[in-house]
């Protein structure tokens, strides 16, 4: 009986307080693995996802300044090179980007600038003050102005309809037409070259890219970027532009600079007031007072202290961005102590925080602007 007892014994409570501080120990590290594995899937998390923002970011504006100075079949004649006589569409003035379409306003004049000069940015808050609200401190407003790349009710399934109140540019290939182009929301009857048939119609676009000092609710501190586009007002019926949408956010920094293109392949500067010269009339392959598509100098940032001319935004062939993305919650442990150099205006940081941040580059060629200037 004594036999069958000792073999029948249990654990003692020394080997019972052994195996519980074993499977403690094994615990503590099974947990600390845990934290430290959810801790490194957080922090890629938003690596990850501030980079597929600044990349969305790029990518966005990318697709609209690409098409900046597309007027369908128009071509300003200050930009063609086949035009015999001196042009008389040149810009003369810095269109007011945020006027409220009104035919009185929108005069001949207004409207030649518009087309002239598709691309402008600012540093000033004061501009388009009424759209851009909550800018953050330091960053760029970015204007760019196209036609519709799609025709309204055309084969492209991804084209609004046609709108009734909308305001659409149509432009001639007809010589009897009694305009080249026509800015309306009603009454477009400018012909194709047979002169019989219409010629397409393209919604007019408009956009105001800035950054907001917040995303939903104001002191959130995630900066977004904005858009605020044109179009009609449904309640009031009024074409102005919308108030801004937030696009992407945890976007901290925007800062854009333009290429202008004001010297010809000889180095002579560009000249609107007369005709295009050739250095061999014969060949014409040299034009010595019109650009040549490709940006001359640096490239510079339109400001308060020193804003952009018009012989400077009518000769812009080329935008670069500057746009610095950060994470929208600080990590832990980490401490931003980099400086991100955005162009000419220099460089911002080291902030000192625990945001991770990632600056994008990105030099975009208007290939409607630049590709009429070059010559064979």
């Amino acid at each position: 009986m004594r036999s069958c007892s000792a073999r029948e014994r249990g654990l003692s409570l020394i080997e019972l307080m052994v195996a519980i501080t074993i499977s403690l120990v094994i615990l503590a590290a099974l947990v600390a693995m845990f934290v430290n594995t959810s801790r490194s899937n957080r922090e890629f998390a938003r690596a990850n996802s501030m980079i597929e923002n600044g990349r969305l970011a790029v990518q966005v504006l990318e697709s609209d300044v690409v098409h900046a100075g597309f007027w369908g079949t128009h071509v300003p004649e200050f930009d063609d090179q086949t035009a015999a006589a001196a042009p008389a569409d040149a810009p003369t003035a810095v269109p007011d980007p945020c006027l409220v379409y009104d035919p009185g306003n929108w005069t001949a004049a207004y409207l030649r600038n518009l087309i002239g000069i598709p691309v402008q940015a600012y540093d000033d808050a004061t501009v388009c003050a009424g759209i851009l609200a909550d800018r953050l401190a330091g960053t760029d407003v970015l204007i760019v102005r196209h036609a519709e790349p799609c025709v309204p009710g055309g084969p492209s399934p991804n084209c609004e309809a046609d709108a009734a109140g909308r305001l659409y540019f149509q432009s001639s290939l007809c010589l009897t037409d009694p305009a080249d182009y026509v800015f309306d929301t009603v009454g477009f009857t400018l012909l194709r070259r047979d002169c019989a048939t219409l010629a397409e119609k393209r919604r007019f676009m408009s956009s105001i890219y800035y950054v907001r000092d917040h995303a939903v609710t104001a002191g959130d501190g995630i900066p977004t970027l904005m858009r605020a586009q044109f179009d009609l007002t449904p309640l009031a019926a009024v074409l102005e532009h919308q108030p801004a949408v937030p696009l992407i956010e945890g976007i901290q920094g925007f800062r854009v600079e333009l290429g202008v293109d004001d010297q010809s392949e000889t180095g002579a500067a560009v000249d609107y007031t007369t005709a295009v010269q050739w250095a061999d009339p014969d060949t014409r392959t040299t034009p010595t007072n019109r650009g040549d598509g490709v940006p001359d100098d640096d490239f510079l940032r339109c400001t308060t202290a020193d804003p952009c001319t018009v012989a400077e935004l009518a000769n812009v062939t080329a935008v670069r961005l500057y746009i610095l993305a950060r994470s929208r919650e600080p990590s832990q442990g980490h401490t931003d102590g980099k400086a991100y150099v955005l162009g000419s205006a220099g460089a911002v940081g080291p902030f000192g925080d625990a945001f991770q941040r990632h600056l994008f580059v990105t030099t975009i060629r208007l290939p409607n602007i630049s590709g009429r200037r070059i010559t064979p």
